[in-house]
């Protein structure tokens, strides 16, 4: 019987050699790890939602600042931390996750001591940009790191736990912005360097040490069989910029397409860069001998599933935040503080059911857990089209049922897809975890766009459009929910596409 190895020898092409099985991590040690990824996640959640809030009080203070300029204290972050999740994560790989958690975190540190110390509107605005940076690197190497702490059959749990901080940070973070902003915005970020602390001292104690990948290409003819280890990896700058300005063009037009319009020609010249950069880096990819993005990483079929799922799961949450806020405070004319408190039920019902996930799925199986969670969300914007009104008299009954729904989607669907990084080989761990991630970033910043188009960018729509916007979220969870249903369950990986890891991770237990 031919092997890929054996294929490999015969060509006189040096047999890849498998990743080590990883060595158990004692219990208590694994917990610990993830504690410090999680903080990390958490530090790059909250700061997100918690600025949103602030936003007003920022305003004052910056009263000479246009709403087009202050807006970039938001969008400088969310625009960087998109461009950059796929290139730091081959970064951690390439150079070590421990080194590059370490560096990111001290860096997110330090630029929130230069936001909450900004003397004028440009100082913060830059500050912002450093700290999209420092969370770019930080969100796929936390996860990076914790996944190979744990045995396979417990990464769900795993995952259910860091799915788990973020839905805090999210619920947390609107309180916790309108407090601080109450007493100064600035305080908003000077609350982090503690955390940083915390979370450095540990990460520098308690983090494995992983140095850094040695890889280089290998060729047959003009096939490529991709890097083998031990030999040094080749840069790929062009790859990089491809990348970065591409993601960095389409999120862009995502974000600011509201403020500037949709049909805009700074919008559609944005898209157009994003468009064609996109595609130019799909052709590098496929032609360089050690690309940015490894194309073998889609050759996995669980993995493909996972970003793909992932991306139509985010459409449908943004929207789906959105539309909820929307109807409060528009149709409903709920005050902003009293809308807050109405979203609670959701990531409260995520916050338990993450912390669940693990049993389940180890019932359930993760394709079953996956396709369950994807119509459990689908089925939030179907209540609210059945059932919601005009007046937000029966909360209770028309509208908070459908949040619990979407909670339990959304507490069953994550940890199964963002499990699928323990799929690949461990020299690919940051990488795939930055691609997932883009994944949440990307589908965030659509989705958003979306309900805005569909809602004709009101401020206040009508129930109407919000039913429209509701049938848009229910159409992308389900097809989260198909792509759950492609997981490939207890079934061989190819040492070739997989690095050697001999079986696929995300099968039944």
């Amino acid at each position: 019987m031919t092997t890929p190895s054996s294929k490999a020898q015969g060509s006189g092409v040096p047999a890849a050699t498998p990743d080590p099985a990883p060595a158990p991590t004692p219990s208590r040690r694994r917990w610990l790890i993830l504690a410090v990824a999680s903080a990390a996640q958490f530090l790059a959640v909250l700061d997100m939602i918690a600025v949103n809030i602030a936003f007003p009080a920022i305003g004052a203070d910056f009263r000479s600042a246009s709403t087009a300029e202050l807006s970039w204290v938001l969008n400088a972050y969310t625009i960087v931390l998109a461009a950059l999740l796929v290139p730091a994560g081959r970064l951690a790989d390439a150079i070590g996750g421990r080194r590059s958690f370490l560096t990111g975190i001290a860096l997110f540190g330090l630029a929130s001591v230069a936001c909450g110390a900004a003397p004028g509107l440009g100082t913060l605005i830059a500050a912002r940009v450093v700290q999209g940076v420092a969370a770019a690197v930080l969100v796929p190497t936390s996860l990076s790191l914790a996944l190979p702490a744990f045995p396979p059959r417990e990464r769900a749990t795993a995952v259910g736990v860091w799915t788990a901080v973020s839905a805090v940070a999210a619920s947390a973070g609107p309180v916790a912005g309108g407090l601080l902003a109450a007493f100064d915005w600035r305080w908003i970020f000077l609350v982090n360097p503690p955390v940083v602390l915390l979370a450095w001292g540990a990460g520098l104690r308690l983090l494995p040490r992983t140095g850094p990948v040695r890889t280089g290409p290998v060729r047959t003819g003009p096939v490529r069989t991709g890097p083998v280890p031990g030999e040094r990896r080749r840069l790929d700058p062009l790859g990089t910029l491809l990348v970065l300005l591409g993601t960095g063009a389409l999120t862009t037009a995502c974000v600011e397409a509201a403020d500037w319009g949709y049909g805009a020609p700074a919008t559609l010249g944005f898209l157009a860069v994003g468009l064609i950069t996109g595609a130019l880096a799909v052709a590098h990819v496929r032609r360089h001998p050690d690309p940015v993005v490894d194309p073998a990483l889609f050759r996995t079929r669980a993995f493909t599933a996972a970003t793909l799922g992932l991306l139509s799961y985010f459409l449908a949450y943004a929207a789906s935040i959105l539309a909820a806020t929307l109807l409060f405070t528009g149709a409903w004319g709920w005050s902003s503080a009293r809308a807050g408190l109405a979203v609670t039920p959701w990531p409260l019902t995520v916050l338990v059911v993450s912390t669940l996930s693990g049993r389940i799925v180890r019932a359930l199986g993760e394709r079953t857990t996956a396709v369950v969670g994807g119509l459990c969300f689908a089925a939030g914007p179907v209540w609210w089209l059945l059932l919601a009104g005009g007046d937000g008299a029966h909360y209770a009954v028309e509208f908070m049922p459908g949040l619990v729904l979407t909670g339990i989607g959304a507490g069953l669907y994550q940890p199964v897809m963002f499990s699928a990084a323990g799929l690949l080989p461990a020299r690919q761990l940051s990488l795939g975890s930055g691609v997932l991630m883009m994944s949440r970033q990307g589908g965030s910043a659509l989705g958003v766009a979306a309900l805005v188009v569909i809602t004709g960018g009101a401020a206040r729509p009508g129930l109407d459009a919000l039913r429209a916007g509701w049938v848009f979220t229910a159409v992308t969870a389900a097809l989260a929910a198909v792509a759950g249903a492609a997981l490939r369950t207890g079934v061989r990986v190819d040492p070739g596409e997989n690095g050697g890891s001999g079986t696929d991770p995300l099968r039944h237990h």
